[in-house]
């Protein structure tokens, strides 16, 4: 399954998003993720972040745009990078703010 995330100046909640959805993600049965974080032209060191998390966790791949294109770009821009067999688009950036605990009930929908 693949987890398609946009983000845009988001350096200092990165961590934070990763701890929380790896977590939820962790503790669904029987599945396998991706989590394609697209860097919608960030100007602070979001794009940093998102690199060094890649390379820390192989869950993790990151897209990046050369410019702020907006978060439906952004979002088109992981759809198509997404490998898996179902995708979810977390349609808020990474500010926590579309609750990633509702992950497991769309699962099983």
């Amino acid at each position: 399954m693949s987890l398609v995330v946009p983000f845009y100046n988001e350096g200092d909640g990165v961590d934070l998003f990763a701890r929380t959805i790896t977590s939820i993600l962790a503790a669904l049965p029987d599945t396998e993720w991706e989590i394609v974080c697209v860097d919608d032209g960030s100007k602070d060191n979001t794009l940093k972040r998102l690199i060094a998390l890649s390379a820390q966790n192989n869950q993790f791949k990151v897209v990046e745009l050369s410019r702020n294109f907006g978060k439906e770009a952004a979002m088109t821009a992981g759809l198509d990078a997404a490998t898996g067999a179902a995708v979810i688009v977390i349609d808020a950036d990474a500010d926590l703010q579309d609750p990633p605990d509702l992950t497991p009930a769309m699962v099983d929908a």
